[in-house]
């Protein structure tokens, strides 16, 4: 998890991993917008079903995860004492006040 947030250039990940998260970052924004590029090495890289697979996985936890958010869904605990890298920024990101859970 700790190379997570530098993905790209950390040694611990093969090609085809990064290929995922791209797509995984890629989906997690709004709008959507795959690039022509990755769509092609993707393909490349994976199967048709494989493809399918893996964007319905992202699809579903991004879908949990902007559920949770309307609903102030907090942590179970199971990961106490563990942390969440929180992806870098894209340049054009603008910062929102989002109200805490208890309010």
């Amino acid at each position: 998890m700790l190379g997570l947030a530098n993905y790209r250039e950390s040694p611990i990940f093969t090609e085809r991993e990064r290929l995922v998260i791209d797509l995984a970052v890629e989906m997690a924004r709004t709008p959507v917008d795959v690039p022509d590029a990755l769509t092609a090495a993707l393909a490349a890289e994976f199967t048709e079903s494989q493809l399918v697979e893996l964007t319905a996985a992202i699809a579903w936890e991004n879908y949990r995860a902007r559920f949770n958010r309307v609903f102030h869904v907090e942590a179970a605990g199971y990961s106490d004492g563990a942390f969440c890298l929180l992806p870098e920024a894209p340049p054009n990101a603008v910062a929102r006040d989002v109200p805490p859970a208890d309010t």
